[in-house]
């Protein structure tokens, strides 16, 4: 039976490389039967296909979600901070599983996300490749490895002059996974760039740097620096269908779960988790 999807973002970058992965049916059983954005998008209106560069597949970009949500099983949402934390509550009284690639969303709208969480199942993830979560598992055994051996840990990532929030929110999660390692809490550790005379590096200190440039689909490094040694663990995206298949593959694994909130790891069992 084919798994009903709708997507939120249909008209950025995201969402139409999802679009063209399922009309080459990168996932054979997922069917697109709704796309949404925004109601100054361009392509409003357009047929999703066309719009994202592929065959028409007479599914129009609209901008009402609650008009093709009773048709999905699951929405996959690439929108923005304020929309995902808009759209979440809606999905949960419509009981439509959701996938959620969207970051840079405040305290307040995570709650929001979280709570929805409590009547459906989400799959919520910064970075949806097989690759990134791959490297999360890398950062936090490294770290693990290394913990209390006097190395210092030090986050670069670089994207596409577009992006919108800094750090990357897989940024973030590389960081949560390396304090974890170390038993650190990100919070109290995390330092966001440096300038000025900042005197020594505080030993207990993860910090985070982002580059903005060009067309960068999304490059990340961890570098675990010691004495006489440093161990660097990369990431760099050629292109953003890593990204989709990985959203087309949660969503494909999230519909007849149980209300929660997953984690990527999970999807690709990459760990003990849930």
């Amino acid at each position: 039976m084919p798994i009903n999807v709708v997507i939120v973002g249909a008209a950025g970058r995201m969402g139409k490389t999802l679009i063209q992965c399922l009309a080459r049916r990168v996932e054979p059983d997922l069917r697109l039967v709704g796309a949404v954005d925004l109601w100054d998008a361009p392509e409003r209106g357009q047929d999703a296909g066309c719009a994202a560069g592929v065959a028409d597949i007479s599914v129009p970009i609209t901008t009402d979600l609650a008009a093709v949500a009773p048709n999905a099983d699951v929405v996959i949402d690439f929108s923005g901070p304020h929309g995902t934390a808009g759209n979440a509550p809606r999905c949960a009284v419509w009981r439509r599983a959701m996938v959620i690639g969207t970051t840079g969303l405040t305290p307040e709208e995570r709650a929001a996300v979280e709570a929805a969480a409590h009547e459906i199942p989400i799959v919520w993830a910064p970075n949806m490749s097989l690759g990134i979560n791959v490297l999360l598992e890398l950062v936090e055994r490294t770290a693990r490895v290394l913990r209390d051996r006097g190395y210092d840990i030090e986050i670069v990532e670089r994207h596409h002059r577009r992006k919108k929030d800094a750090p990357s929110g897989t940024a973030l999660a590389l960081g949560q996974a390396a304090a974890a390692g170390y038993g650190w809490n990100l919070d109290e550790t995390a330092a966001h760039g440096r300038a000025g005379v900042t005197g020594e590096r505080p030993t207990r200190q993860i910090g985070f740097h982002a580059v903005r440039g060009g067309d960068i689909f999304g490059d990340h490094t961890v570098m675990f620096a010691g004495e006489g040694e440093t161990i660097e663990i990369s990431h760099r995206a050629t292109s953003r269908e890593a990204f989709a298949r990985g959203a087309l593959r949660a969503a494909r694994w999230i519909v007849g779960r149980a209300p929660g909130l997953y984690s990527m790891r999970e999807v690709l069992e990459l760990s003990g988790e849930k």
